[in-house]
C-alpha cells in the first residue's frame, strides 16, 4: 500500500537466469498437463473430472462415486499433510513453481505484458503518460488477449467440472440452448480476467490461506529463499559498489544495495528483510542477485535456498522431529489409502430392509422378507446378467418387476425391490444375518450382508 492507503502497483522487472529457465520448463510442462488432462481418456474415463453437482469424480482415470467418499477424505488428508511437510521442509516453493495462479500469471499473462508494453520502466512510463494512440493500441491489445486467454481457461475449468464431452457438445451447439452452462462460463471468464489483469499478486498476499499457514509451519530449519545477511551486511552494513574499493577491509558486506532483487520480485517485497508471507519462493531474486555478484566479481549465493540455521549457525539441513512426525503420518495415510483402493470393487451393492416391514409367513412354513437393492456400476462397461444368491442358506430370491437377471449400464445405478424366502426350520431365532452374493453370469462380483427377520422362538 502507498502512504495514502492506495494499492502500490507492482512493476516487476523481467526475470532471467538459471532458475528462471528451470521454472519455464516446469511451468510449461504443467500448463500442457492442465490443459490436456480433461480431454485425455483412460478406459473411457476422463483423466481428471470433479463433477460436484452430479457427485462424479475421476482421478487419473479411476472413477469415484459418493460411495467412495471415504477415499476422497483420506486423499485430502494426504494432500494436507504433504503440503504441511513440504512447507516445513522447503518453504513456499509450491507457490512459485507449481501453483496454477503463479504459473498463469508469471508465465502467460506477464510475458504477454512484457511483449506488448516492454519491461518494468517502459510499463511505468506507459501508465503515467496521457491516453494517446500508442497507449490505446497497446492497452487494448493486451486486454483483448487477456480476455481471450481468460475465456480459454474458463472453458478448460468447466471441462474439469462438467466433463469434456459435454463441454464440446455445448460449444458446438447453440449457446442459447445451454444457458445453464453459458452463464457460468461468462462468470468464470470475468473472474479469471479480473484476477490476472488487476488482482494479480494480491491473490497470494490477501486471498490465499496457504500464505498465512507459512508463518505457522516454518521454523529456522526450513529451507527457503533467504538473504545471507551475515555475508551481505558484515559489520558496517550495505554499501554502493565502487570500483577498486576493498569492501572487506572497510567492514562492508557484499550487498551493494542495487535493489535489483526488489525490482524483479513479482510481489514487490525486499527479501533482505527476512522471510515474509508475500514471498512465493519464485527464485527471481536469486537469479538477479547472482547476475549482479558475477558482474562485480563476488561469489554467487548472497540470496539462495538456505535455512535460517544455516545462515546464522552454518547448520546443515536435517530431518527434525516435526518432519519425522509428518512423514510417519503421511506414510500411514498413504498405506491406508492404497490398501482401501486395492480393496475397492468395481461394483458396489447395497441391500436394505424395507422400512416399516417385518416379515410375512407364507404357506409351507416359508418366511419372507422384502428389501430394496441398489447396484452401482463404477466401470465404463455394461455388466450383464446380474443375479443374487444366498450363501449357506437354502432360500429363494424373487426380483420385483423384472426377470431373474438384469443388467447394470456403464457408470449407472440399478435399483429395485426383492423378496427373500427361507424355510423357518433353517432360521435360528428372530434375527439372522445373511450373506448375499452378486453374480454377473457365473462370476462373483460383490457380496453384502442383510438381516433376515423371522418369528421369535420360545424354548
Amino acid at each position: 500500500m502507498t502512504e495514502d492507503g492506495k494499492r502500490a502497483w507492482v512493476y516487476p522487472k523481467k526475470p532471467s537466469g538459471k532458475y528462471y529457465k528451470y521454472r519455464k520448463i516446469v511451468s510449461y510442462g504443467l500448463l500442457a498437463f492442465l490443459l490436456a488432462a480433461p480431454f485425455i481418456k483412460i478406459n473411457g474415463n476422463q483423466f481428471l473430472l470433479f463433477n460436484i453437482l452430479e457427485r462424479r469424480f475421476n482421478v487419473f482415470g479411476l472413477p469415484f462415486w459418493p460411495q467412495d467418499f471415504y477415499l476422497v477424505v483420506i486423499s485430502m488428508l494426504i494432500g494436507v499433510v504433504f503440503i504441511a511437510l513440504f512447507t516445513v521442509s522447503f518453504g513456499r516453493v509450491f507457490c512459485g513453481w507449481i501453483c496454477p495462479q503463479t504459473i498463469f500469471m508469471e508465465m502467460v499473462f506477464r510475458r504477454i505484458e512484457y511483449w506488448i508494453e516492454g519491461d518494468r520502466n517502459k510499463q511505468r512510463r506507459l501508465d503515467k503518460q496521457e491516453w494517446n494512440a500508442e497507449k490505446i493500441r497497446k492497452k487494448g491489445l493486451k486486454w483483448f488477449i487477456f480476455l481471450i486467454i481468460s475465456f480459454v481457461i474458463a472453458n478448460v475449468f468447466l471441462a474439469y467440472l462438467i466433463g469434456s464431452d459435454k463441454l464440446i457438445k455445448y460449444i458446438t451447439g447453440n449457446p442459447l440452448d445451454h444457458l445453464g452452462t453459458l452463464f457460468p462460463l461468462i462468470i468464470f471468464t470475468a473472474v479469471f480476467y479480473f484476477v490476472f489483469a488487476w488482482f494479480r499478486e494480491q491473490v497470494c498476499i490477501i486471498a490465499c490461506p496457504y500464505g498465512r499457514l507459512q508463518s505457522v509451519l516454518l521454523d529456522d530449519k526450513s529451507i527457503v529463499v533467504a538473504y545471507d545477511y551475515k555475508r551481505g551486511e558484515a559489520e558496517n552494513g550495505r554499501k554502493k559498489f565502487r570500483k577498486n574499493e576493498d569492501r572487506e577491509a572497510l567492514g562492508y558486506g557484499d550487498c551493494i544495495d542495487c535493489l535489483q532483487c526488489v525490482n524483479v520480485c513479482p510481489t514487490g517485497i525486499d527479501i533482505r528483510n527476512g522471510t515474509q508471507l508475500e514471498c512465493v519462493n519464485c527464485t527471481a531474486c536469486i537469479d538477479e542477485c547472482d547476475h549482479i555478484m558475477e558482474s562485480i566479481n563476488l561469489p554467487k549465493g548472497l540470496i539462495r535456498f538456505a535455512s535460517e540455521g544455516e545462515i546464522e549457525r552454518k547448520e546443515k539441513f536435517k530431518l527434525t522431529a516435526r518432519m519425522k512426525g509428518y512423514i510417519a503420518i503421511l506414510s500411514i495415510l498413504t498405506g491406508l489409502f492404497v490398501g482401501l483402493l486395492l480393496l475397492r470393487n468395481d461394483v458396489e451393492a447395497t441391500v436394505l430392509k424395507l422400512p416399516g416391514q417385518l416379515y410375512e409367513h407364507k404357506d409351507g412354513n416359508i418366511i419372507s422378507n422384502v428389501y430394496t437393492y441398489k447396484l452401482v456400476n463404477k466401470t465404463t462397461k455394461d455388466i450383464p446378467n446380474i443375479s443374487f444368491k444366498i450363501r449357506k442358506f437354502n432360500g429363494t430370491i424373487k426380483l420385483v418387476g423384472t426377470s431373474d437377471t438384469f443388467m447394470v449400464p456403464a457408470q449407472e445405478i440399478a435399483d429395485g425391490t426383492l423378496f427373500i424366502e427361507i424355510d423357518q426350520s433353517e432360521l435360528s431365532g428372530d434375527k439372522n444375518k445373511l450373506i448375499l452374493e452378486v453374480y454377473s453370469d457365473d462370476e462373483l462380483i460383490e457380496t453384502t450382508t442383510v438381516n433376515f427377520l423371522g418369528p421369535r422362538s420360545y424354548n
